[in-house]
């Protein structure tokens, strides 16, 4: 039964109430939950594209080794197979392209009936320009049909075998995101005060309950960019409770991107590292900036932070960003990447990720490319 508000209890106390409920009953155990629903490859994602290039052009090359019985002329027998598989393939990888937010509507099988109605539609068109003297076109279209058919088996391969993955990862996310020193930490801010400013107390306190409550939920799916840079000053009014006029944040956030999609807990867990690594061993006020912009088709999002004269002994922060990188190439694979880079006293880390809107496939499940 859910929480009910009485008179006498301010409602702020209330909403906190309901919010601790839903964070009980997002970490308990769901023994009967559904099997996740099989999905079609992102045609659209740079990755997927050069995996099925490679995996048809690796069959081509075994087709011909098989089929060609003279070793002296095995060579040329790969050369011409290659050739012959070039332009329909290209043709069917642009259709594709072009009909792949609609095959993500779709029921898996009748997807991939429709994926290989596209290869043998460009293979019956293209077949008298291509085949050779005496080929039969059910043999063409019959390799064809089996090329799709292993290039699927292949990609839903990859999605039963790193499902596990996903759930690894997030539990390194969540060991990686709420260290014991931050949670430590946050509650002595709050301690310290109760006493002389307990609405700021309460205030941080409610705050710190919503951080963790998106913190243990389920966390496959991609988040509007305003949530995620919400939860991040959440994040940051708690760090400010102890570090106080030590931790400075500039804000430089481009209008119109609050829609744009982004991994959950992607740019909290390098806020924390700027704080943990670069301000908290500072003896001055620091500043941490904050930058969002959109380059072409791509969304950026830079952190900024001072280097300590005692960075280096923090070990954690190599092993903080490889675990985005993780994160970043589940999601989005080849097109998304992470750089960081010193300059002079400043470190700087760089987030370049699709920019994706709210009618954008946001399960990785569907959108993961390495399938």
């Amino acid at each position: 039964m859910g929480a009910a508000c009485v008179s006498g209890v301010p409602a702020r106390r209330c909403r906190a109430a309901r919010r601790g409920e839903e964070s009980v009953q997002s970490i308990k155990q769901k023994p009967g939950s559904p099997v996740p629903r099989r999905h079609l490859p992102d045609f659209r994602n740079l990755g997927v594209v050069l995996r099925v290039l490679l995996l048809v052009n690796v069959l081509a090359l075994l087709t011909a080794a098989v089929a060609e019985a003279d070793p002296a002329r095995l060579g040329e027998a790969m050369l011409v197979m290659l050739g012959r598989v070039q332009v329909p393939l290209f043709v069917t990888v642009l259709a594709l392209f072009a009909l792949s937010p609609w095959l993500a509507r779709l029921p898996y099988r009748l997807a991939a009936v429709a994926v290989a109605g596209c290869a043998l539609l460009a293979a019956s068109a293209l077949f008298p320009l291509l085949a050779a003297p005496g080929d039969a076109p059910w043999r063409w279209l019959a390799w064809v049909l089996a090329a799709v058919l292993a290039v699927l088996a292949y990609f839903d391969h990859l999605e039963r075998r790193l499902t596990p993955s996903l759930v690894e990862a997030r539990l390194m996310a969540l060991t990686a995101r709420i260290r014991p020193h931050f949670l430590y930490n946050s509650l002595n801010g709050v301690l310290g005060v109760i006493r002389s400013d307990p609405r700021r107390a309460e205030r941080a306190l409610e705050e710190l309950a919503e951080l963790f409550r998106v913190l243990m939920r389920e966390n496959r799916e991609l988040v509007a960019l305003g949530e995620e840079l919400a939860l991040c000053r959440r994040y940051l009014d708690i760090e400010a409770l102890r570090l106080d006029e030590r931790l400075r944040v500039c804000w430089d956030i481009e209008p119109g991107l609050d829609g744009a999609r982004v991994p959950p807990l992607m740019i909290q867990p390098l806020l924390e590292n700027a704080v943990y690594h670069g301000i908290e061993p500072l003896a001055e006020p620091g500043e941490v900036r904050v930058r969002v912009a959109r380059s072409g088709k791509e969304l950026v999002i830079e952190v900024d932070n001072p280097v300590g004269p005692e960075a280096a002994r923090h070990a954690g922060n190599r092993i903080a960003l490889d675990n985005v990188r993780e994160r970043l190439r589940l999601f989005f694979d080849l097109e998304a990447r992470l750089d960081s880079v010193r300059e002079g006293v400043r470190h700087r880390v760089t987030l370049r990720l699709p920019l994706r809107r709210n009618d954008d496939v946001a399960d990785p499940s569907a959108a993961r490319p390495d399938r």
